[in-house]
């Protein structure tokens, strides 16, 4: 009886790009024509940012981010970057976003999962009021939404490895 392969961390990876894309994928399909801006929390090498902008050419991506140091490929135009600690850049973005933004990305977490879930639930309620009616938030970490509705994952997407979010009302 030969035993099964454990998962590698290449494995996992794989699986967060490839759920990070169909679910991305889906949410542009799903917000398409709508007006409000598209948010993109975490700007990180800016390869997800980069794959929105080829994506969404109607609306506009803004990116919040604590210092830029992306390709050059994938770097913000300087008027859609929002610069700080989210924590002080997402409440001060709802008097600058009054509609909410139609979609919202955050890939913030780092490698450690304990960390993360900390932060995912710190950051929940902050990003929660950015969202319009209507809208769906992508992230690669579990969130905490009151009033968020947890979305089927779209085919192509792997369990656990991104989860997307409607704000219904």
């Amino acid at each position: 009886m030969s035993e099964q392969p454990s998962i590698t961390r290449l494995d996992l990876f794989i699986d967060r790009m490839v759920s990070q894309r169909a679910c991305l994928d889906d949410a542009i399909a799903r917000t398409k024509g709508r007006t409000e801006p598209v948010f993109e929390l975490g700007l990180g090498n800016g390869r997800t940012f980069h794959h929105m902008r080829e994506r969404i050419r109607d609306r506009d991506i803004y990116v919040f981010e604590r210092a830029v140091a992306s390709h050059p490929d994938s770097t913000p135009a300087e008027e859609l970057t929002v610069l700080g600690d989210v924590r002080e850049t997402l409440p001060a973005a709802l008097d600058r976003f009054p509609t909410g933004a139609s979609l919202i990305h955050a890939d913030l977490g780092g490698h450690s999962r304990e960390k993360n879930d900390a932060f995912a639930r710190m950051v929940s309620p902050l990003i929660e009021p950015l969202l319009a009616p209507g809208g769906l938030m992508v992230s690669s970490d579990r969130m905490y939404f009151t009033n968020l509705v947890e979305q089927p994952l779209p085919e192509g997407a792997v369990e656990g490895r991104c989860f997307t979010y409607l704000r219904i009302e």
